[in-house]
């Protein structure tokens, strides 16, 4: 998370907010005086694309850092910048393209996911004998949606219609659909009760994320105010957090641990400090659905006589019949408007469960095929199918070693070309069009909304970010500006800016800028040559 011609001489110079070779510069010194402002010959000698990407990456400030750039044409195929390209570097995010493939040849862009409430046992007379039972089945935009922002009320509705009115039985939120663990292969634990590490589940809800707000009490050494929306998802809280005096230094600490359902906050807040807002996971989001699908029941007059339970891999739902009775169902928009989704604003839920959907999918296909293959994962399954459209493609496993959806495990490794090679073959696909438009737009939209503003690159390149600690990353399409397609990938490891330095995003961001910039006759993608990988320095 290359022309590579090597530079003739080490003395570098800035050009036009890029450093181009000496050779370049004592070239434009020996050509002919500036003519009349009329004249076309007017136009500075740049170097080629090349020479520019290369001087830019081999800056001593990148001497302990490594980079991977691929760069291909969508129209020929050719390669048209290449530097350690064949090499494994983290993806971060950007390995969220590998998940998008794989969705979209499992699934399709058109699938919706369903979330059921099913009969676990006869009804008559509107009173149903036996469990009511929540399924979730892997949407992740429940109570997010438009369609399903009022899914649980949606739903009691469905059953009152049928003339349902008692529940001889529990109320059962049900995950079990997915069989897998609830965070993602290679994800660490001091990150599980965050905002962008919530638990992957099939019954998910609210994007199954607390908003808490801290806010000051009345007086020195008060308890501070702990709020949460939705009001009722942090179940258990214990609150030590204090009101200091004015002006001193705020030290809000907000901890749960893996697998616990109690939220520990402690420290202080000083008086009269402005509320501090944070966001955390959901410790339990089928116990949180549940209750709202129990609270909406109420309301429209079914009663429960039972109380409510959740079901979570790898135990079964054993009230579960073998063909169970759909009584009620919403369904999620369609997969190709959840992928866009997820990757305009980099969403971990949303494309891990889709890594699961695939493979669930992919578990039912081999299975119907072949029978029993023993238990594997619904996220091994994911990866095996993600292989195999790999390997249909040409990628070998050894150059896309993804394990997770999302891009936040550190052990998710891939090499440039493969990324750039996966790109070229998305865009030939029949959903290649609606798949370019989904991926953050520069300067326009999504996580690259405030990047690349005011450059050749702004509305052109469509690219997915990935960023953590030392990774950075970027890939995706742009059109040269001699109407070139191009795929590329951008990967820069093991890199911490030194004090003073420019941010690595603006170091990757003006490659995609030259990507997309006028080159020299000598640089135009008509000219410039395939070059094997090489060494930066």
């Amino acid at each position: 998370m290359s022309l590579p011609n090597r530079l003739l001489c080490r003395c570098t110079a800035v050009f036009f907010g890029v450093t181009v070779a000496a050779s370049a510069l004592a070239a434009q010194a020996s050509s002919p005086p500036p003519q009349t402002a009329a004249s076309p010959a007017q136009a500075p000698v740049t170097a080629p694309l090349g020479a520019q990407i290369d001087s830019l990456i081999s800056q001593p400030r990148f001497a302990g850092a490594d980079w991977g750039i691929a760069v291909i044409s969508l129209s020929t195929g050719r390669t048209v910048y290449s530097h350690h390209a064949d090499q494994l570097f983290q993806p971060a995010s950007t390995a969220k393209l590998f998940t998008a493939a794989v969705t979209l040849n499992e699934l399709g862009p058109n699938f919706r996911i369903p979330t059921r409430v099913l009969a676990g046992g006869d009804i008559r007379n509107g009173r149903l004998e036996g469990p009511l039972i929540l399924y979730g089945m892997g949407d992740p935009t429940l109570g997010v949606d438009a369609a399903t922002l009022h899914w649980a009320d949606q739903l009691a509705e469905q059953l009152a219609n049928q003339g349902l009115h008692r529940i001889h039985g529990d109320l059962i939120a049900d995950t079990t659909y997915f069989a897998s663990p609830s965070m993602g292969s290679g994800w660490e634990a001091t990150d599980l009760q965050s905002w962008f590490a919530v638990p992957a589940t099939a019954l998910s809800v609210s994007e199954n994320q607390v908003d808490v707000t801290v806010t000051p009490g009345i007086g020195n050494g008060a308890p501070a105010e702990l709020r949460f929306e939705p009001a009722e998802a942090m179940p258990t809280v214990a609150n030590e957090i204090v009101t200091s005096a004015q002006r001193t230094r705020s030290d809000v600490n907000l901890y749960r641990a893996p697998g616990d359902g109690v939220l520990y906050a402690f420290g202080n807040i000083a008086a009269k400090a402005p509320p501090q807002n944070y966001k955390l996971a959901l410790p339990d989001p089928a116990q949180f659905a549940g209750r709202q699908l129990q609270e909406a029941l109420l309301r429209h007059g079914i009663q429960l006589d039972g109380k409510l339970l959740t079901v979570h891999w790898p135990r079964r739902d054993t009230f579960l019949p073998a063909q169970p009775r759909t009584l009620a169902e919403v369904l999620s928009p369609p997969v190709g408007e959840i992928l866009e989704r997820g990757l305009k604003r980099s969403q971990n839920l949303y494309l891990q469960n889709l890594l699961l959907l695939s493979g669930v999918k992919a578990q039912a296909d081999t299975e119907q095929r072949e029978g029993s293959a023993g238990f594997v994962t619904s996220e091994r399954w994911g990866i095996r199918a993600m292989h195999q459209l790999l390997e249909q493609i040409g990628i070998t496993p050894a150059a896309s070693q993804i394990e997770e959806g999302t891009g936040l495990s550190r052990r998710n490794l891939a090499t440039p070309n493969a990324m750039a090679r996966l790109l070229v073959y998305l865009a030939g696909q029949p959903y290649g069009p609606a798949l370019v438009e989904a991926l953050p737009i520069a300067g326009i939209d999504g996580t690259l909304q405030w990047r690349m503003r005011n450059t050749p690159a702004e509305n052109n390149v469509h690219a997915k970010t990935g960023s953590m600690s030392f990774v950075h990353c970027l890939a995706g399409y742009v059109t040269a500006s001699d109407g070139e397609r191009l795929a590329f990938a951008i990967m820069l490891n093991n890199y911490s800016p030194p004090e003073g330095a420019p941010s690595a995003t603006k170091d990757i961001d003006q490659i995609a800028v030259l990507l997309a910039g006028p080159r020299s006759p000598a640089g135009s993608a008509s000219a410039a040559p395939t070059v094997a990988n090489h060494p930066a320095n």
